[in-house]
């Protein structure tokens, strides 16, 4: 029974299967199939510098694999679990010259390409395709020559293809809204400190009826400048459910959501205008979830 009871567990963790979505790979999560519709520790350095009015283009490229799924005290599911996900994510960012509150006016979109998967107990599964699309409207404000700031309100849209009986998913079957704050402290030849802070409004997914609980989570970044274009550190992300998932209006106890992720990272900034972080990100302290790691690196391009 209690080996019953594991698989099922385990299959719940996955559920819907891996959720690749948005400007990178992200791992199997609590909430619906153990997954959320942003893509965990996508941002870095600059998350809350918004450039001059203009048009500019970003490519995130993410792979990542985990071999393990914990439950709720952390605990390891003794189950046989792989996975193992690619993603390139164009993002396109209109700044205007529109002044709102004292902030320019963006509009930005990102509309990811997902290769993905899974491998649970001997079964296995692969899914290739456009994943969830991130859009919305950003204020960016520049509070002196070093600090910086973006207050925005994303919406994730369920464009990515999704079957409920599928063991692999590359998209969530619901809606999402997710107010931002994101704050950048940049020092060329010091330190440099990025926070971008989300918190997640999960809506019903109609095909099972099954409501995800929200979440708190933000990707951060800490480095310094070394005055040759050169930014070192490290980098990674935090996320903690806040509330109980919900199943036919009942709720769905102990499957909160946890993890934190660290690792090394790196910035170049070019003469040019050019930009491009690279990071390597460990998951710990894990809960209800996948464990693993991922590989990330970000391409920003003015037009």
């Amino acid at each position: 029974m209690k080996a019953v009871f594991r698989v099922a567990r385990a299959s719940h963790l996955c559920g819907a299967g891996l959720s690749l979505l948005a400007a990178s790979s992200a791992g199997v999560h609590a909430t619906e199939g153990g997954g959320s519709s942003y893509p965990m520790g996508a941002e870095s350095y600059m998350s809350g510098a918004m450039p001059p009015p203009g048009l500019y283009t970003q490519f995130f490229v993410s792979h990542y694999e985990a071999d393990s799924l914990r439950g709720n005290h952390g605990e390891k599911v003794p189950v046989d679990f792989r996975a193992r996900a690619n993603a390139i994510a164009p993002r396109l960012i209109w700044v205007t010259e529109q002044q709102v509150l004292g902030g320019n006016l963006a509009i930005h979109a990102i509309v990811p390409l997902v290769d993905l998967k899974v491998e649970l107990n001997g079964q296995s599964q692969s899914k290739q395709g456009l994943g969830d699309i991130i859009f919305g409207p950003a204020l960016g404000f520049h509070h002196s020559e070093k600090l910086h700031s973006i207050v925005a309100l994303d919406f994730i849209a369920p464009s990515g293809d999704y079957d409920r009986g599928d063991l692999a998913n590359i998209g969530r079957n619901y809606w999402v809204v997710e107010p931002v704050v994101a704050v950048s402290y940049i020092d060329p030849n010091g330190l440099n400190v990025d926070v971008k802070t989300m918190y997640d409004f999960n809506l019903r997914n109609k095909a099972t009826d099954y409501r995800s609980g929200q979440e708190l989570h933000a990707d951060y970044a800490v480095g310094w400048g070394l005055g040759n274009g050169w930014v070192v550190g490290v980098g990674g992300y935090i996320l903690q459910q806040t509330t109980d998932d919900r199943q036919d209006g009942d709720r769905v106890e102990d499957n909160k959501g946890r993890t934190i992720a660290i690792g090394p990272s790196v910035k170049y900034t070019s003469e040019k205008g050019w930009f491009l972080t690279a990071k390597w990100e460990q998951e710990t302290q894990v809960r209800n979830r996948a464990e693993g790691n991922a590989y990330r690196v970000k391409l920003t391009i003015p037009f």
